[in-house]
Formats: structure tokens, C-alpha cells, sequence
């Protein structure tokens, strides 16, 4: 689709994800249509990734978005003019005080299937990033999310790794070390998130 013609011509080897890009945006557009909302998962780098995308979302990215005609009715125009529209989206990994306490009385690989649980509904989606597709706790988040009826979409590297099989849609880079992965994670959650912004905005 055209959303994307700027990602493939600035970072042509991503062509070989395209078919999973389109894909994960539909995911994404049918979710947010349906009051849903997105969770994100990830370690280390990846968690300021989940973070960095949350952020995107919540706010205005690249065009200016208006809040609800109806809200803005009642809270007045200096409040109005100072907040914007708003897609749902939950970075787990900035959960601190959680995240201290489940490991200091559980496994901490669940961690974020905790999460997941608590916070996971039908029509939301999971945005799982692992640079390897094997890190534990995300490929528990994964199965509980699927437990839940929640799509997965995988953000990973060229192997997939467990999580290849695992999400509703996988997109591995062709990259195989880690900061040359993440690398590439950026550009695509930055197109994914300009696409949805366009579509709702």
C-alpha cells in the first residue's frame, strides 16, 4: 500500500518484510476500530522501543490530531486546546513498581504474561519485540495473549525464532545482530505509526 512507499525506498532490504507490514497495520487499524488497545513488550532496548511507540500513539506524531467534538464541548478551550486525539497503547516495561514486586514473589519470566492477563482483552493486540524471538518472558506474554484471543504482532530478527510460529504476524528483519535489528525495528514502528495516524487522523 502507498502509506509504506517511503519505507521501502529509504530502506529497500525491508521489502522482504512487506507482506507482514501490511499485515500488522490491519491488525492494528481493526483493533483500534473495535475500542481496542495495544500492549507492548520487550527488554532492554526493545522496552524503550515499546516505549518510544506508546509514545507516538498517545499523542500527536506527524500531523495534528483533534480531540472528540463532544469532549471538547465540556471541558472549555484551554484545556481542549492542549490536548490531542489518542490511540490506546500500554508500554508493560514502565510498569517499575510492578515489575520489582512480581519478581521479588514470582518467576520473573512471567512478568509480563502477568500483565497480559490482567490487561489483555478480546479485541486488543500485542506488539512483541525480542531481537533473538527467544526471549522468555515475551514468548510468555505471547502464549497468554493467544490464551486471551488477542493478536500478536512480532517485531524480531531474521530467524524469527520461537516467536516465528508463535504470533499472528512476525516481522523479522534481515539482520542478525541485536543493534543491527533494532536498527530496523525503528523505521517500521515509525511507518506503522504514521499509517494508523493517518487512517484514525
Amino acid at each position: 500500500m502507498s502509506a509504506f512507499n517511503p519505507l521501502w525506498e529509504r530502506y529497500p532490504q525491508l521489502t522482504i518484510c512487506r507482506d507482514a507490514i501490511i499485515a500488522a497495520y490491519d491488525i492494528l487499524i481493526t483493533s483500534f476500530e473495535s475500542g481496542g488497545k495495544l500492549l507492548l513488550a520487550g527488554n532492554g532496548g526493545s522496552a524503550a522501543d515499546a516505549g518510544h511507540i506508546a509514545g507516538e500513539l498517545l499523542k500527536s506524531f506527524c500531523k495534528k490530531r483533534s480531540i472528540p467534538a463532544d469532549i471538547a464541548a465540556k471541558i472549555g478551550p484551554e484545556m481542549a486546546s492542549n490536548l490531542e486525539g489518542a490511540l490506546a497503547a500500554i508500554p508493560l516495561p514502565d510498569f517499575v513498581s510492578f515489575h520489582t514486586a512480581y519478581a521479588n514473589d514470582r518467576d520473573a519470566e512471567y512478568n509480563f504474561a502477568q500483565l497480559v492477563l490482567a490487561l489483555g482483552d478480546e479485541n486488543d493486540v500485542l506488539l512483541a519485540l525480542s531481537t533473538s524471538g527467544n526471549s522468555k518472558n515475551i514468548i510468555h506474554a505471547i502464549q497468554i495473549a493467544l490464551a486471551k484471543n488477542l493478536k500478536v504482532i512480532g517485531l524480531t530478527g531474521r530467524s524469527g525464532g520461537m516467536m516465528r510460529d508463535l504470533c499472528t504476524v512476525c516481522i523479522g528483519v534481515p539482520e542478525d545482530e541485536t543493534f543491527k535489528i533494532q536498527e530496523l525495528h525503528l523505521p517500521i514502528y515509525h511507518a506503522l505509526c504514521q499509517a494508523v495516524e493517518v487512517h484514525f487522523f
